[in-house]
């Protein structure tokens, strides 16, 4: 089950998600639990895939609002980094980026259950 203690050992910056929320714990727990079927991420896996860099750009810039908007750290940071080299079109592994991105996601899915 989904707790801010496991949050904070994952990483995530609970204290300012949580005041985001208005210290609505249930809310916060509640939309930290939607992320892991966020749609963007299988919009940007996709788009990288397909080398469609601008798509790419578009979804890892929302999922990393959506991320950062929570203070999922762990995600965010790794949704920021793709973002900014996507930014500047750097030629990068995005694909090697993006498994340590959907790895983040799956522990977090973890915490989630």
């Amino acid at each position: 089950m989904i707790t801010v203690e496991a949050l904070r050992e994952f990483g995530v910056d609970t204290e300012k998600g949580l005041a985001l929320c208005m210290g609505n714990e249930a809310l916060y727990l509640r939309l930290v639990g939607s992320v892991p079927t966020e749609k963007r991420f299988d919009d940007l896996s996709r788009a990288i895939d397909e080398g469609d860099l601008d798509a790419a750009f578009e979804a890892a810039h929302a999922l990393k609002g959506v991320l950062g908007n929570l203070s999922l750290t762990p995600l965010y940071e790794k949704a920021s980094q793709i973002t900014e080299l996507l930014r500047s079109r750097t030629d990068a592994d995005y694909k090697k980026l993006m498994e340590e991105l959907i790895s983040a996601k799956d522990t977090l899915t973890d915490i989630c259950k």
